[in-house]
């Protein structure tokens, strides 16, 4: 099979991808092999290809926003059929056992296996995945629009959840890619105001488009103070002015895995008045579960750029320069293949 594997982490323009030649994956007891329809391009992926993230395997096939079709069952599948179309996210496994999953908290989980970091992922045409992590997909999502939500819009869910923004509460995002558009999509359905602080020409567009009350450059401060705030840009700079935004008692969520150094904060100013700053790690099956419900039954929009399976090289640079607003996808299967895994699944 071809696959994109990280051939040496740096930056992202010096060719640390290349394409290969692999051998077709095997599953596993309890695992299920995917024939890769769809693949999202998700930040993280940046940051394993460039190094922020420290490899935990040599030579891996980054790509945890997945749709597929199952190709091939492992021993002791009982909950899946050849043919039905599942995604995979970034939490691929948990040890189960650990005080955090025994508590219901398996984004904690002392053991747990990431796709596209610990195990190979999406950037591949086949891969395996264990069954009792892939989720079952709304109907009303083509592939191409519900693979950003496997991880753009769960971890986004996840964060939303940390800021813990009353209802009807006066939102601040700060950066607005993949994840912050699907976000605020389910707080302005939650009856939200949000403001936007970005960079980007294009993605102050799409959040006018979709609703925002304000949406200012990178420099400036929301017109009103903010009960809560998620900071989706991995630019820890942006922590004081987020901070200072908030109203009393409100609560700053950090989104991403990677996060540049935070300049000295100032208690007064910062954190005093019960001002809170909160980090989000991973996310835990029933985030994803409530969130591709949640997407299903506001009609969630999922603004994507697609490249094909030979550009996921330019897909990644693209992402790195900003180049793209919403959540580039890379299509992995050809069409007919695609068309071919549907009618297989109908069948069945």
């Amino acid at each position: 099979m071809r696959a994109w594997e990280v051939n040496q982490p740096g930056p992202v323009d010096s060719g640390p991808l290349r394409l290969v030649e692999r051998p077709v994956p095997e599953p596993g007891p309890g695992q299920l092999r995917i024939r890769v329809s769809m693949c999202g391009v998700c930040r993280t992926d940046l940051h394993l290809i460039e190094g922020d993230l420290p490899a935990h395997q040599p030579h891996t096939i980054p790509g945890h926003e997945v749709v597929g079709y199952v190709d091939r069952l492992g021993e002791g599948c009982a909950d899946h059929q050849l043919g039905q179309r599942v995604g995979a996210a970034w939490l691929a496994r948990t040890c189960g056992h650990c005080r955090f999953c025994c508590q219901h908290r398996e984004n904690l989980c002392l053991a747990p296996t990431f796709t596209g970091w610990d195990i190979d992922g999406g950037f591949a045409e086949y891969m395996v995945a264990d069954e009792q992590f892939v989720y079952q997909l709304p109907d009303c999502f083509e592939d191409d629009t519900v693979a950003p939500l496997l991880c753009a819009g769960i971890i986004g869910y996840r964060a939303l959840r940390r800021a813990e923004l009353p209802t009807g509460g006066r939102l601040g995002m700060y950066g607005f890619g993949g994840s912050a558009h699907l976000t605020a999509q389910v707080a302005l359905a939650q009856g939200a105001t949000l403001h936007v602080i970005t960079r980007s020409a294009e993605d102050q567009e799409l959040a006018r488009a979709l609703g925002a009350a304000s949406v200012g450059g990178s420099n400036d401060r929301p017109p009103e103070p903010l009960d809560a705030a998620i900071l989706f840009a991995p630019a820890g700079d942006l922590v004081p002015p987020a901070l200072a935004a908030l109203d009393r008692g409100g609560t700053l969520a950090v989104a991403g895995i990677h996060l540049t150094d935070i300049p000295p904060l100032h208690y007064q100013t910062h954190l005093f008045q019960e001002r809170t700053l909160r980090s989000v790690t991973a996310n835990t099956r029933e985030d994803g579960q409530e969130l591709l419900a949640v997407a299903e039954r506001i009609g969630m929009r999922v603004t994507t750029t697609p490249y094909p399976f030979e550009a996921v090289d330019k897909a990644v640079s693209d992402l790195a320069h900003d180049r793209f607003s919403g959540a580039a996808i890379i299509r992995v299967a050809p069409a007919a293949d695609r068309r071919r895994s549907s009618s297989v699944m109908q069948r069945r």
